[in-house]
């Protein structure tokens, strides 16, 4: 009988806030199974072991970050729709230092392709207003190149100089507003 209150989402939930806090390469089934007050073996009852775990991970994150960016999109296109996603990339970035990767590599299964599609049709969406269709996925990948960029130097701490780093972004956003209008 699984222990009252523990499911699988509440299993992903508690290893993300350890992948946040530590980073994926700390995540063990003992530290996740100590945190929620359980056996290791009693998570096998929610999930079916550390890879299997991972990928949940992986798959909460792009939908969380999905999210976020179709909430951003709704009703923007063109510089108000790109200022928008970009503030929420960054954001979930910075509130997810340890996820925010796993965003990025596909673990492989429907579930997280379909989320990350909805990342990238926001993205599309936005592109829309500088008369960008939405397969074209060269302008697509420049805007996700971007902003991936400019996020992962800041979340590993690649910034050193004593610049404002809002700044820079918001020169990042300016630079690709720019291209954008040109390239349609």
């Amino acid at each position: 009988m699984p222990r009252a209150g523990l499911d699988p989402d509440v299993v992903v939930r508690r290893a993300s806030a350890l992948v946040d806090a530590r980073g994926v390469d700390a995540l063990t089934l003992a530290r996740v199974a100590g945190e929620l007050g359980v056996a290791t073996p009693s998570l096998y009852k929610h999930v079916g072991g550390l890879d299997d775990l991972v990928t949940r991970v992986a798959v909460a994150a792009t939908a969380e970050l999905a999210a976020r960016l179709g909430a951003a999109a709704r009703g923007r296109a063109g510089r108000p729709g790109l200022e928008a996603i970009a503030d929420a990339y960054r954001g979930f970035a910075r509130e997810h230092p340890g996820t925010y990767p796993l965003t990025q590599r596909s673990p492989g299964t429907a579930a997280w392709t379909a989320a990350a599609e909805d990342a990238v049709t926001s993205v599309a969406a936005v592109l829309s207003g500088y008369g960008i269709e939405p397969g074209d996925v060269h302008r697509i990948r420049i805007v996700r190149s971007a902003l991936h960029g400019f996020v992962d130097l800041e979340r590993s701490g690649g910034f050193g100089l004593p610049a404002s780093v809002d700044e820079s972004f918001a020169l990042l956003v300016d630079a690709l507003d720019a291209t954008l209008s040109t390239l349609s």
